[in-house]
């Protein structure tokens, strides 16, 4: 059977490793605990989260047992990685509510029956840890000096660093240690922001324990050009289908850029590499078939089969001359805001297909709004009860994009 850390290498998630002839060989002789943690400081995980959710599946596919850290502990501090200001301060009970949502989206990924993988909540240590005490025994392990040169500190000096931050690398490690003691967990993974954490955990055990452990990250999900993926004009993108619908999941990633798709097929699909490389060769209009796949097997893996057919045909459907597609995302709006007619900027906005007016009246100027096929080029437009057909009005934003008012 190939070896897991092959697998991930072939597919191009894996780019920092802390020991890697050894991680290699200890992936292929023995059943390895891992863990990667997830902060839930929103009520849903987004696309960001989702090379950490493959690389999971990935490797317990492989025979090994993922444990999924909820950071209820952690995330009442904040991590500083990536950061040009300091997180919003969550409430215990906003916390608790946001990890109960994430639980639910693991069990997509994960198989937690039998023991085969772990949920485990940092709060349930870190909130009843006594300062002296931790101080003594994890704080003398770590150089403020060395911690200084980290990437997640070193980018925030200029800005300001608060002393709550400044302990989170201390927190993170000590998670490893704690999993470390209790599972026998020997590897950390996480995206490649999370290096300078895991180098302090693996640290810390080899520190307590005179033991080894040991470091993975991957890829951030970015695009060609180096930009994070899974943002949009109305914000990000979820894996909750009331925060971000199964269509407008599929029709993110059928919109991707040509020279995007063979990453995506590769990080975010389970297809073999034979055909990831196929479809990612394609050119010129053949690329939109690999898309169309690119945007069922994520669909499908996100929110089912079901879910995926639905969006798949709805997007062929919307694309149909003349057609229109009960699946496509729609508004409800009250019968009543049109008898004396509606601005067409303050439906896009309610639509949620514009950010502001001035972004409404550059895409009319450019003729990139359409109501019911026809283009609209009056910025002073009255959508009025006579534009809606069978109580629906559909809206085109560019060539692609489609939402539907309907009334209520």
């Amino acid at each position: 059977m190939k070896n897991v850390y092959d697998i991930l290498q072939e597919r191009g998630f894996i780019e920092q490793v802390t020991h890697e002839e050894q991680v290699r060989d200890l992936l292929g002789k023995e059943s390895v605990t891992f863990y990667i943690g997830f902060d839930p400081t929103a009520d849903s995980l987004h696309v960001g989260h989702f090379v950490q959710l493959m690389v999971m599946a990935h490797m317990q596919r492989a025979g090994h047992r993922p444990i999924a850290l909820i950071g209820g502990g952690t995330a009442m501090v904040g991590d500083p990685s990536g950061r040009t200001d300091m997180r919003q301060m969550l409430t215990q009970e906003q916390i608790n509510k946001n990890a109960q949502a994430f639980k639910k989206q693991f069990s997509r990924f994960i198989d937690f029956s039998n023991g085969k993988a772990l949920m485990v909540n940092n709060a349930d240590w870190l909130l009843h840890l006594e300062y002296i005490p931790f101080l003594r025994e994890v704080g003398v392990h770590f150089s403020v000096n060395r911690m200084l040169t980290a990437e997640c500190f070193k980018s925030r000096m200029e800005r300001g660093l608060s002393f709550l931050e400044f302990n989170y690398m201390l927190m993170q490690s000590y998670d490893f240690l704690e999993l470390y003691r209790k599972e026998n967990c020997k590897l950390q993974l996480g995206g490649n922001d999370q290096w300078s954490n895991i180098l302090g955990g693996v640290e810390l055990i080899r520190r307590s324990e005179s033991a080894s452990a040991y470091g993975m990250t991957f890829t951030l999900l970015t695009t060609s050009e180096g930009k994070k993926m899974g943002k949009t004009q109305s914000g990000a993108i979820w894996l909750d289908p009331e925060k971000t619908s199964p269509y407008e999941f599929y029709q993110y990633w059928r919109n991707v850029d040509d020279a995007d798709v063979k990453k995506c097929l590769a990080l975010l699909t389970f297809l073999p590499m034979e055909e990831v490389n196929r479809l990612g060769s394609l050119e010129g209009a053949e690329i939109n078939r690999a898309k169309e796949i690119l945007a069922y097997e994520v669909t499908k893996l996100v929110h089912g089969k079901e879910e995926a057919k639905k969006a798949d045909q709805a997007a062929k459907s919307l694309f149909a001359k003349g057609k229109r597609c009960s699946d496509a995302p729609s508004t409800e709006v009250s019968k009543e805001e049109f008898i004396k007619g509606m601005d067409i900027l303050t439906l896009l906005q309610k639509a949620r297909l514009i950010s502001s007016r001035g972004e409404g009246r550059r895409l009319i100027q450019q003729g990139g709004i359409y109501i019911n096929d026809e283009r609209v080029n009056d910025l002073n437009l009255s959508i009025t009860l006579e534009d809606f057909h069978d109580g629906t009005l559909m809206i085109r934003k560019g060539k692609k994009v489609y939402h539907q008012i309907k009334l209520s």
